[in-house]
């Protein structure tokens, strides 16, 4: 990949900017309580624009999705992960689609080399000949539907609260990511970060997953307590050397958010859509596969991305994640 080579939104040009070690600075993440949500609402949506506001990331506490649901389909991820190489290429991740599975095919504009992990993309409207079948993998598909489903409510929740303070209508960024329309393009992704036993000591320099912002409206991330690495970065202003990263350890009961670039744009800019990135490992800590599962809330094709005060010009959600979609995975 050209690494000199200009990009159409300004966000992948900052993004090929940062991909420079930085340093280790501490860091609060906000945590917000989900509990009760519609008493609280006002309340949850002041604390949401805050963090999303001043670091771009937060954790939610009590936001429903019970832990038992999560074990589940971190125990079925690595299980399809298992799954011999011939196996898991039947489920070919498409050109453009977000759906199915690759394998170090993910190239960050922030480092020009591919990322040291494999994935599978579940975005429902496009999964035709892209499921395992029952008897590859028992149970995976009911599993990870109704786990897409959890994360996609928990994720309207959010984007109500957002709605609210940007004065849009209430269900605004729900008819948005209607899971019914077959213009739906939000995805539950599956990752798989390669183990690093019997690594040399070159093997320990660079990432796992380069520095980059997310293409969506809203990440929410689960992470496996003990299997570390996720680091943050507010000011991608700053030169790659300078930057300052915040490690964001994995914890029980915890789910991690990020705001994404759609989400940006579509607050004007008010929002922040954080860099962040997944570290190696150091020598002294878990060297086994590392499993992470994101959901991400990428509003429908049809969707118009464009703020309340106009800043930017209007542009689909589908245009806009195709310029995404083609940055990362650009040969």
């Amino acid at each position: 990949m050209n690494t000199n080579a200009a990009y159409g939104l300004a966000e992948l040009n900052l993004e090929k900017k940062i991909g420079g070690i930085g340093r280790i600075k501490q860091r609060a993440v906000p945590r917000i309580d989900m509990s009760r949500f519609e008493a609280r609402k006002a309340e949850i949506a002041d604390q949401l624009w805050h963090a999303s506001t001043e670091i771009g990331f937060f954790q939610l506490v009590n936001h429903g999705i019970p832990q038992e649901q999560v074990d589940e389909a971190f125990d079925m991820t690595a299980k399809f992960f298992d799954l011999p190489y011939d196996t898991k290429g039947k489920m070919p991740l498409g050109k453009g689609t977000n759906a199915g599975w690759e394998y170090k095919a993910q190239v960050r504009p922030s480092t020009g080399t591919a990322d040291n992990k494999e994935s599978y993309q579940i975005t429902l409207p496009r999964m035709a000949n892209l499921w395992p079948s029952g008897r590859e993998l028992p149970g995976f598909k009911a599993t990870m539907l109704a786990f897409e489903r959890a994360n996609w409510a928990l994720g309207m929740k959010v984007l109500s609260c957002f709605a609210l303070k940007l004065g849009f209508a209430p269900d605004f960024f729900t008819d948005c990511h209607d899971p019914m329309s077959p213009e739906y393009q939000s995805t539950l992704r599956l990752l798989h970060y390669l183990p690093m036993e019997n690594a040399k000591p070159e093997d320990f320099t660079g990432w796992r997953a380069g520095a980059h912002t997310d293409f969506d409206c809203l990440t929410i991330l689960h992470q496996r307590t003990g299997q570390g690495g996720l680091q943050l970065c507010p000011g991608m202003e700053a030169e790659a050397d300078e930057l300052e990263w915040t490690d964001v350890p994995p914890q029980p009961g915890l789910i991690t958010c990020n705001i994404g670039d759609m989400l940006r744009r579509w607050s004007d800019d008010k929002l922040l859509s954080t860099l962040h990135r997944v570290r190696m490992p150091h020598a002294d800590e878990y060297l086994g596969p590392r499993y992470s599962l994101p959901f991400f809330c990428q509003a429908n094709k049809d969707a118009i991305i464009q703020g309340p005060a106009k800043k930017y010009d209007p542009i689909t959600a589908h245009d806009y994640l195709q310029q995404r979609i083609a940055a990362n995975f650009a040969k």
